[in-house]
């Protein structure tokens, strides 16, 4: 799919354009994705080396039950090698990491396939690098793996697709043709018939940028042919500039200045497209227009041909007033011909487009063909000499990526010049092309508003010249003088890159002057901040250079080349790569300083100032998990812990930011702990800086999952200073990570007393509304885990926080939802806040969330309604009101989450307290549905289910149909578990099942009675009732056998 999708697919701006051609090339991928999971079953098992990733308008709902679903998100069951599901969702972003899983999500898709398909293509413009790895063509020796096999198989399949895909669009090309190569020909040499010297000349000259000609007629390289390219002009009209132009099937336009073959950013549109050469001149020379118009011009020669020069008159004409002349009838043969020529190609089939002069060069034509380009070399050496500007490494870099046999010219003959994966030599034409990460891509292709682009860009690109050409002194004055541009802007960023800068840039790293190195790195450390420049820079092979930098005993340099890798390693492929060439380790390395001392020599501050610059890069390298395993293996903790005293801000900063990167990872909360970092951390929430404290509360929020970090907390007076920040509503983003640490800190009760104290709560319920979604999941989570005591749900009803509580349950971030229900209700264990939920329509809003996807908030949703109708003023009528709630809250028993399960197994047993509604979801089959839950070995949902199937007892013939379904047995195995309350719920269900003999025969004989023996001792009233009351059920029924038997 890379050539195809690079060559044959129309782009605009980094979006396929909405063209026939794409359609079809789209239809063509849906086609083949839909079909390869059975056509390739084996190769469709072939897990990614990087995933697709997109942003997707599928839901969770649209995805089969083979698919575990968790609310709004979905992943496959079956994963990689790393635990990764090989398909996850999570709402809009979507990635696949096998053809299987892919093939299955376009048939899922139904009408929205090509939308899909369409947006996956954009988001991984490069995906057959994604699929089978940046270097797999570059392996050495042979391996003979299974995972190998298939991946050629897997290359040899998209390689067949692409051939179809370029065949079918080139047909497609053919069909739209109105200019031949052949009238092309004809025009451009009877306007070289009128050029040359004198006053009656209509131009000055006429020429080709190459004189290479293929079999087809064609002068365009072929990536260009399939977009119906013919050739290019260069135009000297004798009153205007020069005009570069390109001669294409659907017409002739101006393009952005090729002036030799590759220059990729060039082929661009400039003007509007003309039906043939003459109306395009035209329209942009005075000159040649009032010469044809007066018929005062002398031919140079005999021109090839009998037609009169303004043969080509087009409607164009008669917009712009003019009359129709007497060529008009000429106009007409030369289309007739051009068809005519065009019939002829077509009758011959579609001719095979030759290889480029650059191809040849490497040695891979036939001996026939080697001449003719020697032929060629010879008649154009004139016209090269007029050659201004270099090939651009940008255009050449996406032949390699596209046609593997493609070098990479423009290289600079006196330094050494490495390939994306390090190597050198014959390495670099096989390595392919980039990863695409993230948003890396989108802004990857520049569209036409980039056409004038000002004085900057070409007085750059003359630099990159002299530092091409120059010696030491000319390169670190070119160096200096580049530096005075602003590198901030894009266009000076897309300069440098666009002439082939950023690769001289990186040559000079590998050079023995530090003036040259360290000017080179600032420049690479500004123009890095741009993602295509990061993306340029690891495909050039530069961070490997800048990792083997950071051993240099030059401190400058090591800064320096810290920061870029800082810049650089902002996705995933470029931190994959600071990693395997050993550039964690030296990063922790830079940490080893002396950053707490009062007093700091010269050479200790540059250390300090070593280490800062190592953190930032450690700060971007630990977004990949195994880069914070690499960092800790690498002893990166303990100098962490050590740089967190500092008094420097600066050096604060990506410390305690890599800190909190690394803080999702078990080992580093221990760490943290161990270390006395929470300490520091807690000190530095008083700082005056915001940035800090953000990035100090969003570790704490992190870290305290765990209740010894929350009990340090505590302990170093960390919770005031969190409640203080609250105040600082502005900034969302450190709101965000406050309101987070005070939610995590809150699941302690000892704190959720200081917050008491701190009047936490009133500030907290100020922040329910007009606030990010981040900051009120924070917000109700931390309001959900105070009202757990009975004083903070007053407080929250008297500080009006339960209205907007109720409100956001009608959001749709699932996240908001899980927290929101368990605040609600929290509140309704009190009768006072459930009569005004109850008068807001909140039982409602929580029974409408069980419809909800995301079983997390089913769960929560139920265990909220389950206080609700305990306290709920005629809680029976208020349920039976909810039209299809019974009966939607017993098919949830049906679930496989076994949270949801327990959940709704509790609200059941609270609903089966009124009769009415007891009979209701008796009929709806509750009773066979509870027996098939029994064999649970969840000591949590058998405690529920227990409490459930003791409700239901209590109507009608449930109790017989809970023995016959089978439900006896398993529930006297509960009594064997550890769980106090679960021993309770089973004594109190065996008591109602045991009023029906049968049920009496069925737990004898599975050994309840010692069980239960044992349990009438208990100090738990109600178990010792329950156990007491099913014995003497039990002994009833045998003494009734025994006076029957024995009279």
């Amino acid at each position: 799919m890379g050539v195809a999708l690079t060559r044959a697919a129309q782009w605009t701006t980094g979006k396929l354009e909405v063209s026939p051609l794409n359609e079809a090339l789209l239809k063509d991928i849906v086609h083949f994705v839909e079909q390869f999971n059975s056509r390739h079953p084996q190769e469709a098992k072939l897990v990614f080396t990087e995933p697709l990733q997109w942003t997707t308008a599928l839901q969770a709902s649209d995805f089969t039950s083979e698919y575990e679903l968790s609310g709004s998100s979905v992943h496959s069951q079956d994963t990689d090698e790393d635990e990764r599901p090989l398909l996850q969702l999570i709402p809009p972003d979507i990635s696949v990491r096998s053809f299987s899983h892919l093939s299955k999500l376009v048939q899922l898709a139904n009408d929205s396939k090509l939308k899909e398909v369409r947006a996956c293509l954009e988001a991984n413009m490069e995906p057959v690098v994604k699929m089978l790895g940046p270097n797999f063509t570059t392996t050495e020796g042979k391996d003979s793996s299974a995972e190998a096999e298939l991946k050629v198989k897997l290359l040899l399949i998209l390689q067949q697709l692409d051939m179809q895909l370029l065949n079918s669009s080139i047909t497609q090309l053919s069909q739209e043709v109105r200019l031949s190569p052949a009238a092309v020909k004809r025009d451009v040499e009877l306007l070289k018939s009128v050029c040359g010297g004198g006053e009656k000349r209509l131009l000055k000259s006429v020429c080709y940028t190459s004189d290479y000609e293929f079999s087809n007629g064609c002068r365009s390289p072929p990536w260009r042919q399939v977009h119906g390219e013919i050739a290019y002009l260069i135009i000297e009209p004798c009153d205007i500039e020069p005009l570069f132009i390109t001669c294409s099937t659907a017409g002739v336009y101006l393009n952005s200045g090729i002036k030799q073959e590759g220059e990729e950013n060039a082929y661009e549109r400039k003007s509007d497209v003309y039906k043939d050469l003459v109306t395009l001149l035209k329209s942009k020379s005075p000159h040649f227009t009032e010469s044809i118009n007066k018929q005062d011009f002398v031919i140079q020669g005999e021109p090839p041909t009998t037609l009169k020069i303004p043969h080509v008159e087009t409607v164009d004409v008669e917009e712009r007033g003019q009359t129709l002349r007497s060529y008009e009838h000429q106009q007409k043969n030369v289309h007739e011909k051009s068809r005519q020529q065009l019939a002829l190609n077509k009758s011959g089939g579609v001719k095979k487009l030759e290889p480029s002069l650059k191809w040849k060069n490497l040695g891979l034509t036939s001996p026939h063909e080697e001449t003719e380009v020697k032929k060629a070399r010879k008649n154009g050496g004139g016209e090269k000499a007029t050659e201004s500007r270099t090939k651009s490494p940008r255009s050449e870099s996406k032949k390699k990526a596209d046609f593997s046999g493609s070098p990479l010219p423009g290289r600079l003959s006196s330094q050494k010049t490495k390939s994306p994966g390090g190597g050198t030599g014959a390495e670099e034409f096989s390595e392919s092309s980039s990863e695409s990460e993230e948003d890396e891509e989108q802004s990857e292709r520049r569209g036409e508003s980039h056409t004038d682009l000002p004085s900057e860009y070409w007085q750059i690109q003359k630099l990159v010249k002299y530092l091409k050409g120059g010696n030491q002194t000319a390169t670190v004055i070119a160096l200096c003088c580049m530096r005075d541009f602003n590198l901030a802007q894009e266009t000076c960023q897309l300069a440098i890159r666009d002439v082939g800068g950023l690769e001289v840039l990186i040559n000079l790293l590998d050079t023995d002057e530090v003036k040259c190195k360290i000017g080179s790195l600032k420049i690479l450390k500004e123009i890095s901040r741009s993602s295509q420049i990061r993306r340029a820079i690891a495909n050039l092979g530069g961070l490997q250079t800048m990792v083997s930098i950071l051993d240099s005993p030059d401190k400058e340099l090591k800064c320096l080349a810290a920061e870029t890798i800082a810049n650089v390693a902002k996705f995933r492929r470029a931190r994959r790569t600071v990693r395997q060439y050993g550039g964690i380790k030296r990063l922790v390395e830079l940490l080893d300083c002396v950053p707490d001392s009062a007093m700091l020599s010269a050479d200790q501050e540059k250390d300090v100032e070593v280490a800062r610059c190592g953190a930032l890069a450690l700060w971007s390298c630990s977004k990949s998990t195994r880069n914070k395993e690499a960092i800790r293996k690498a002893g990166g903790i303990p100098l962490l812990a050590r740089l967190l005293k500092s008094p420097q801000k600066n050096m604060l900063i990506p410390v305690v930011g890599t800190l909190q990167e690394c803080a999702s990872e078990m080992s580093y909360r221990i760490a943290i702990q161990t270390e006395g970092m929470i300490e520091d951390l807690v000190k530095n929430l008083n700082c005056d800086n915001q940035e800090l404290q953000m990035h100090c509360a969003s570790a704490i929020f992190k870290c305290a999952e765990d209740k010894r970090t929350r009990d340090l907390v505590r302990q170093y007076e960390g919770l005031e200073p969190l409640v203080v920040l609250l105040n600082e509503a502005d900034n969302k983003q450190l709101l965000a990570a406050v309101t987070g640490a005070i939610w995590k800190c809150s699941i302690s009760m000892e704190n959720v007393v200081k917050f008491e104290e701190f009047k936490a709560l009133e500030m907290l319920v100020s922040l329910l509304t007009d606030q990010p979604e981040e900051v009120l999941v924070n917000v109700v989570g931390a309001l959900g885990e105070c009202a757990q005591r009975p004083a903070n749900r007053a407080t929250i009803r008297k500080s009006a926080g339960i209205p907007p509580l109720v409100s956001l349950l009608t959001g749709t971030n699932q996240a908001l939802l899980v927290n929101v229900t368990r605040a609600v209700g929290a509140c309704a264990t009190e009768s006072e806040n459930m009569t005004i939920i109850d008068r807001l329509d909140g039982v409602r809003l929580l029974w409408s969330l069980l419809k909800n996807p995301n079983p997390d908030v089913q769960a929560s949703a139920a265990w909220a309604i389950c206080p609700c109708i305990e306290n709920a003023k005629d809680a029976g009528e208020m349920v039976r009101s909810f039209v299809g709630g019974l009966e939607l809250i017993v098919n949830l028993l049906k679930s496989p989450n076994k949270e949801v399960l327990a959940s709704v197994c509790a609200a059941i047993a609270k609903i089966a307290k009124d009769e009415e509604n007891l009979a209701v979801i008796t009929d709806h089959g509750v009773v066979p549905m509870l027996s098939n839950l029994t064999n649970t070995a969840d000591d949590k949902l058998r405690r529920y289910l227990a409490e459930a199937v003791a409700r239901c007892c209590m109507w009608g013939s449930n109790r017989v149909a809970f023995g016959e379904a089978g439900a006896v047995a398993p529930l006297v195995r509960y009594l064997r578990s550890k769980d106090p309350s679960v021993h309770q719920a089973t004594a109190q269900a065996l008591f109602q099942l045991s009023k029906d003999p049968n049920n009496c025969i069925a737990m004898h004989e599975n050994g309840v009675v010692k069980l239960l023996l044992g349990m009438m001792g208990s100090t738990d009233e109600v178990l010792q009732e329950a156990a007491a009351g099913c014995v003497a059920n039990i002994r009833r029924l045998a003494l009734a056998n025994e006076k029957a038997k024995y009279g």
